[in-house]
């Protein structure tokens, strides 16, 4: 297409995922194989929508492959891309697998007022109900309007459009998996436009410019019956650590002594695994309670689920912030209008 600066310009970043698989001669079962070009073909409705599109194919990965690196590099080329004016809006296709995380990551690296929608399909293209064709026209229709201007990283799918730090995969199949359980969706796409109804709690910004340290980051999640051996030899080998616990914050008893030890040398943050919801502060007091936990060093994630918060945390290690400026960092999170949750 051709390039009229008095249109919008948005461009199309495919980095593969079940929108972009097709099954294999070899075993029938689906691969990533088509390119940004490819999805576009296959959406001739967009020819309507008055936007100039540009493509870039990034990579050709299944979403599970994908890595940080990978999405650090993908932000680096797209801030690039926005800060010089080339683009008014960028979509990024990709898995679903990975696609609230890598969604959440960039909304930690990318802060151009150029709107970075993700999007992707639950049904490969070749699938009777297809929805990527569907899912990659409203992504472009938000990415385009200038009512997403200057919010950031946005997540579209099923028409919907959704905040990166609530959004969550709540289905293995159903072309509706995405879902924000605490917040619903911002907006949605209807007759060819953004509807938007809410604003993103935080405010876009950019929590590093390079990731250029190491960090090893890991996540364990509570469960009943476990005596936390494991849990302590995990904790000797991390620069960091996620705790995904019961309810609003609680550990099984014997965790306690290993968790306070660790949290003397590394940043241990505590999440829920209930996949809605907050951590508390000082409801309950047992020990390996959140009120225990908190008073004993580790980090309270608030609305964070354990998934971003180990994000945030690798972004800021990896970023070079020490202790205070990750306490100050996950401080807020998800419950003002300048946390990062």
């Amino acid at each position: 297409m051709t390039n009229d600066r008095t249109r919008p310009t948005v461009v199309v970043v495919g980095l593969g995922g079940t929108i972009a698989m097709m099954p294999s001669d070899r075993d029938g079962a689906a691969r990533p194989t088509l390119s940004a070009e490819d999805l576009l073909a296959a959406v001739p409705q967009l020819d309507a929508t008055d936007v100039d599109i540009q493509t870039l194919s990034f990579a050709s990965k299944p979403g599970a492959s994908l890595t940080l690196d990978d999405i650090d590099r993908l932000a680096n080329q797209l801030r690039a891309m926005a800060g010089e004016g080339a683009v008014d809006g960028i979509v990024v296709t990709q898995g679903t697998d990975t696609l609230e995380e890598t969604a959440y990551l960039l909304s930690l690296l990318y802060a151009e007022q150029a709107p970075l929608v993700v999007t992707g399909a639950m049904r490969a293209p070749h699938l009777a109900g297809a929805d990527g064709p569907a899912n990659l026209l409203a992504a472009v229709t938000v990415a385009a309007s200038a009512h997403a201007r200057g919010l950031g990283v946005l997540v579209v799918f099923n028409d919907q459009v959704f905040d990166p730090s609530r959004v969550r995969k709540t289905h293995s199949t159903s072309t509706s998996a995405f879902t924000a359980p605490d917040t619903g969706a911002l907006g949605i796409v209807a007759e060819g436009a953004l509807r938007l109804l809410a604003v993103p709690a935080h405010t876009p910004r950019p929590l590093a410019a390079t990731l250029d340290r190491p960090a090893r980051v890991a996540l364990y999640p509570a469960a009943l019956g476990d005596d936390g051996a494991l849990l302590k030899t995990m904790l000797n080998q991390v620069d960091g650590m996620v705790i995904a616990g019961f309810g609003v914050g609680h550990v099984p008893e014997t965790w306690v002594p290993v968790l306070a030890k660790a949290a003397r040398r590394i940043p241990v943050v505590l999440a829920s695994r209930t996949g809605a919801g907050t951590t508390l502060t000082r409801a309950y007091g047992f020990d390996g309670s959140e009120k225990d936990l908190l008073s004993r060093g580790l980090i309270g994630a608030g609305h964070l689920d354990p998934y971003k918060a180990r994000h945030l945390l690798t972004v800021l290690l990896r970023g070079g912030a020490d202790n205070d400026t990750i306490r100050a960092t996950f401080a807020p999170a998800g419950t003002t209008a300048e946390g990062r949750g």
